[in-house]
């Protein structure tokens, strides 16, 4: 199946304006230009042609063709209303391509970076043989130089008059692909509108990261095709880039003018300062002996872990990161808010995020299902760290949460399976990890991001199996036994600290993080900083097992 490229916008008249097809605003053409082709008015973004894509991504005077060739395999002699041999000739004379992809070599903001880019109106993007093979070609290059590719896609499908061949296509591409993420080098997908068929179900959707521009359709099969099958209408937004994000498909919608900034800041990942065990480490503000730590009510410590106004993952993001991009999804069924994901630079270290969020609003808390993460949420962080793997990047958690979610759809999308598989999965991550216990750290949903070679948490922070309310509920049969259960449970981080559960305590000033939040931040990068760097001299290996030693001791009889 192919498509046709809709018409960006119509001529008014002979002069300087153009009629939005979106919208229908008139808009002044100059401003229409130097805004990427986006309407002012509705901010639609009109379709652009690969050269004028490569043009707005590749910085000025970086572009170099790659060497790769590929001819169209006309096996079949293939004829409809006219020989296939005539579209190619009538797509070449009006599109002055080759084919319906070009490929380049360039940077983006002084990153390199191979680029293959989709062209809709050759052929509606189709997808066959010469295509498949100058992707693959374009991959082959980015393995041996390891260098990061970048795929910008446009296409209706496959290219049926290529028959078979073009269905093999998907595979082969595929298989490209899947040899830059053994061999541990980035790739990204723009996905543009339209985006169809063979092309979705490939190259498009295979990349470490897949942004879309708004409003972009990416789908299997077209609306036409399952409109007539299903024999019923579609919903709004079907298939579009923002429906796509709502059910975790893809990691972001990236408007066209942040582009550069966003696809920089990702291919900065890929080559970019790593940890030096040698480096001087600011003063050590862990504390390591719990003696040092205040006897307080263990339930004061929990009214303190809860405090509304307590810095939560997006405030300290906020504060410690540069360049943090937030990583969408789980590429199955959702995108669960009660979890944030992303990437961003320590003091130009490149690292992964993963943490609990909750809110300080009563609105922000709802939307953020209280920090209580769901399946998704779970699968999402497992998504990110097995990227870090990947990349070699060292992994953060920042754990504030009452508990996994409880309710009836996590149970039926395996919330244990998904708690479970997390923990299988950060005992065997070649890199670095620490997580950080910043506010609740309650029960299976807290260790789900908790299995780390170092376990740090804040000083009015606590860590338990269940929850005071819970514990009392079951055992007191009364709620409001809580702070006894409190006092049972033993979750305070002195607590913790003295049974060896946790590794070291950040202290807080004042009556806690939710006093000052920059001055918690750098409390915590202080940490974060030291160790991470006594990390960076572990091998992966040593990593590992460093980890299996840590959680193996717990319990462990004495003398054995």
């Amino acid at each position: 199946m192919t498509v046709t490229e809709r018409p960006a916008a119509v001529n008014v008249s002979q002069s300087d304006w153009l009629l939005c097809e979106r919208c229908h605003a008139i808009v002044y053409a100059r401003r229409f230009t130097s805004a990427g082709r986006v309407c002012p008015e509705c901010r639609w973004h009109a379709p652009l042609t690969a050269v004028e894509r490569v043009a707005h991504l590749l910085d000025d005077g970086s572009v170099s063709t790659l060497e790769v060739a590929a001819e169209p395999f006309d096996h079949l002699g293939f004829v409809d209303s006219r020989p296939y041999a005539e579209r190619l000739a009538s797509a070449r004379h009006s599109t002055g391509l080759d084919e319906a992809v070009i490929c380049r070599r360039g940077t983006i903001e002084g990153h390199p970076v191979l680029v293959a880019v989709m062209d809709v109106r050759f052929m509606g993007g189709s997808m066959g043989s010469a295509v498949g093979e100058l992707i693959t070609q374009t991959a082959e290059i980015a393995l041996r130089e390891r260098t990061p590719l970048l795929i910008v896609s446009a296409s209706g499908g496959a290219r049926m008059q290529e028959g078979a061949i073009s269905l093999m296509q998907m595979a082969k591409t595929s298989q490209a692909v899947a040899q830059l993420d053994e061999a541990g080098i980035l790739t990204i997908s723009l996905v543009t509108d339209p985006t169809y068929g063979g092309v979705a179900a490939s190259y498009a959707t295979q990349c470490d990261v897949i942004l879309a521009e708004p409003g972009a359709r990416l789908g299997f099969a077209g609306p036409r095709v399952i409109q007539q099958t299903i024999g019923t209408p579609l919903p709004d937004g079907f298939q579009t880039a923002e429906m796509l994000l709502s059910k975790g498909l893809i990691d972001g919608i990236c408007e066209r003018e942040a582009q550069r900034q966003v696809l920089a800041q990702l291919l900065s990942l890929a080559g970019g300062q790593v940890l030096d065990s040698a480096a001087p480490v600011p003063e050590d503000p862990l504390i390591k002996d719990s003696g040092r730590l205040p006897d307080d009510e263990p339930w004061q410590s929990v009214r303190r872990a809860r405090h509304q106004d307590r810095p939560t993952t997006s405030d300290y993001l906020c504060h410690l990161l540069d360049g943090f991009v937030e990583l969408h999804g789980d590429r199955t069924s959702g995108d669960c808010t009660a979890i944030i994901a992303g990437c961003g630079r320590l003091d130009g270290v490149p690292l992964i995020v993963i943490g609990h969020q909750k809110g300080h609003t009563a609105a922000e808390l709802a939307a953020h299902n209280f920090g209580m993460a769901t399946p998704s949420g779970y699968r999402k962080a497992a998504r990110v760290m097995r990227l870090a793997a990947k990349l070699g990047l060292p992994v953060l958690t920042l754990i504030d949460t009452p508990g996994a979610y409880p309710g009836v759809e996590a149970e039926e999308q395996g919330q244990a399976i998904a708690i479970a598989e997390n923990l299988r999965l950060m005992s065997g991550l070649p890199v670095p990890i620490v997580a950080v216990i910043i506010g609740e750290g309650g029960s299976g949903g807290a260790l789900a991001l908790a299995v780390a070679n170092r376990v740090l948490m804040c000083a009015n922070a606590t860590y338990s199996v269940i929850s005071p309310e819970g514990c009392a509920a079951i055992l007191w049969k009364e709620a409001r036994q809580a702070p006894a259960a409190a006092a049972a449970l033993g979750l305070r981080a002195r607590d913790l600290l003295r049974s060896g559960i946790v590794d070291a305590v950040i202290p807080e000033r004042g009556e806690g993080t939710h006093e000052c939040h920059a001055d918690a931040a750098r409390m915590l990068r202080e940490a974060l900083l030291r160790t991470l760097g006594e990390l960076a001299a572990f091998s992966p290996d040593k990593l590992i097992a460093d980890r299996w030693a840590r959680f193996r001791d717990f319990g462990r009889l004495a003398g054995r």
